[in-house]
């Protein structure tokens, strides 16, 4: 009867995510005030009050969830606490500080950088995404391969017949093209600052490496499984080339969940803002408990026995 955590990623943000756990708790506060010296932005302006287009912007939105996501952890403590854990893209760093393999300072200054690393190559690499609905992962990496002018690649296999690709705008549209044709049930390109999870991340990819390569990592106290290999490692340097690698590899989502409920999980909970994660689980796995922790609430109904 395992329990897992999983963190979300970008896209899972919204204009008022963490005010309600931020009033009134001094933990939290004291959270919040620590992130704003290191990141040099008003973050608690932006998360409770937006604008949404700046909330969206890639550069901003990575440490907002990442914060978010540290701070339901942290309420979470004494009352629930998991077995195992990764998280997507971005929230892998949210289940590294989790696993105690870095402490939340360190992971916060990388995320910072990350994210403006990636805002920059999407600006200077343009590109896109997109959502492929209803054919399976074989059929996808064949349809990117067909596309020979431009590059295009899946990024993540996020649940059974759910796939996004990445690439330049024009092979991107022309593969979901041949989708469609295919008989996909869904095919939509997706509002993004750049294609995250390809070689036009390659830039970001280069810069992160000197940061990560400066940064003394621990040996997680639960497993972590990676998104570039789906299984967890316990290797500091092993970790490094698997955050690095992240940039331009796809997310092994779909094969991470099911590697977690091979290994004993049967209770996923989301740690952070949104449902994106517990939807894609509920398409992956049926015989799993999965329910997510992103307001006052849901802590609250974990206290009174409704979780």
């Amino acid at each position: 009867m395992k329990i897992a955590f999983v963190f979300p990623g970008q896209a899972s943000q919204y204009v008022g995510m963490g005010k309600d756990l931020y009033e009134g708790n001094s933990l939290v506060k004291e959270i919040y005030d620590r992130a704003e010296e290191i990141l040099g932005f008003e973050l608690k302006k932006i998360c409770f009050e937006g604008p949404e287009e700046l909330l969206k912007q890639t550069r901003i939105t990575q440490p907002a969830i990442f914060v978010h996501s540290y701070v339901v952890s942290k309420l979470l403590e004494g009352k629930l606490k998991a077995d195992m854990a990764a998280g997507h893209s971005l929230g892998e760093y949210s289940a590294l500080v989790y696993a105690d393999a870095l402490d939340f300072e360190t992971a916060l200054m990388i995320v910072k950088v990350r994210g403006e690393l990636m805002q920059k190559a999407g600006e200077q690499n343009p590109g896109t995404m997109a959502a492929i609905v209803g054919l399976d992962d074989e059929k996808v990496k064949k349809i990117c391969e067909e596309v020979k002018d431009g590059i295009v690649q899946p990024a993540n296999f996020n649940a059974i017949g759910q796939v996004v690709i990445s690439g330049e705008v024009g092979a991107v549209k022309m593969a979901m093209e041949i989708a469609k044709r295919e008989g996909a049930k869904m095919v939509k390109e997706l509002v993004v600052s750049g294609a995250f999870h390809s070689p036009l991340m390659e830039s970001a990819k280069d810069e992160l490496k000197k940061i990560l390569d400066e940064v003394k990592f621990r040996k997680p106290k639960i497993p972590v499984y990676f998104n570039v290999t789906a299984k967890p490692t316990f290797e500091a340097e092993e970790i490094k080339d698997l955050l690095y690698l992240q940039i331009t590899k796809p997310v092994l989502w779909t094969q991470t969940i099911l590697n977690m409920r091979s290994d004993g999980a049967v209770k996923f909970y989301e740690i952070g803002p949104g449902k994106v994660l517990q939807g894609l689980i509920k398409r992956t796995l049926e015989d799993v408990e999965v329910a997510g922790f992103d307001k006052l609430s849901d802590i609250q109904n974990l206290k009174d026995g409704l979780v």
